[in-house]
């Protein structure tokens, strides 16, 4: 989970400079700051966490955090409204968020049960159910010692995504887009292409486009692969508020996983 956190706060200083380099410096930029995507996947480890009503602690968190920006509209307006109904959304919002579902599931078919809960609170199109469920499969089985290779044959032949292409394949073309179908794929290939977890972030922030999202989706897949590196999860745990951290130990304590 916490890959997901480092990606979005790395990605969040190039999100709209469609910036296509790999080797930045440093990694951390001054101007980066965590956003929406972070506050979303903090509130569904939190919901998990306690077996709270994921809705209920969806629009809590958001309305916390209301004024830290960079909410999509309709996604505003749904956490903002008396009576909050699912809107059709195919966006990238919900597998930028659902990383925690692939901790703490126990089985596949309870990954794809609550990955399929989460994300019908708001992305009830298929494109953002199934991209969603890739993520979490993505995660659970690079947990259980699945190579990236066997994740990226065994997603492909469920969901149909070319993740035989690599970040410098898809680079050169890819225009920003917050479409789940057009960019959830293509930050799946940058961890499953990735020779460690800074790798990947950097592979995604060199796609260009909606860099954040992009980003915090590869770490979180990054993260399961290759672990994260003390020294960046050091420096990126000190951008997170007390309440975060508290729901990220609570999660790794669950997962028994180091943070």
């Amino acid at each position: 989970m916490l890959g997901t956190l480092i990606g979005d706060i790395v990605g969040s200083a190039y999100e709209f400079s469609n910036y296509k380099g790999k080797y930045f410096a440093p990694l951390f930029h001054p101007q980066a700051r965590f956003t929406d995507d972070t506050v979303c996947t903090v509130a569904v480890a939190d919901a998990l966490v306690r077996g709270a009503d994921p809705q209920v602690t969806l629009i809590d968190w958001c309305k916390r955090y209301a004024e830290n920006g960079g909410w999509g509209k309709q996604f505003a307006l749904w956490f903002l409204d008396d009576n909050p109904l699912p809107y059709g959304s195919w966006g990238n919002g919900a597998a930028m968020r659902i990383a925690p579902v692939g901790l703490l599931a126990s089985t596949e078919a309870e990954a794809i049960g609550w990955s399929d809960t989460v994300t019908a609170l708001t992305h009830n199109h298929p494109y953002a159910m199934h991209t969603a469920q890739a993520v979490v499969l993505a995660i659970f089985w690079a947990r259980r010692k699945t190579s990236a290779q066997d994740i990226g044959q065994q997603l492909t032949a469920r969901f149909g995504y070319p993740l035989h292409l690599t970040p410098d394949d898809i680079r050169p073309g890819y225009k920003r887009t917050e479409k789940a179908i057009d960019s959830v794929p293509q930050a799946i290939s940058c961890a499953l292409h990735s020779t460690s977890f800074e790798d990947a972030i950097r592979n995604a922030v060199s796609l260009g486009g909606d860099s954040d999202t992009i980003a915090a989706i590869a770490g979180s897949i990054a993260e399961a692969i290759h672990g994260i590196p003390n020294d960046i999860a050091a420096q990126a745990w000190d951008y997170l508020p007390k309440d975060m951290q508290a729901v990220i130990g609570a999660l790794y304590k669950e997962v028994e996983s180091p943070i």
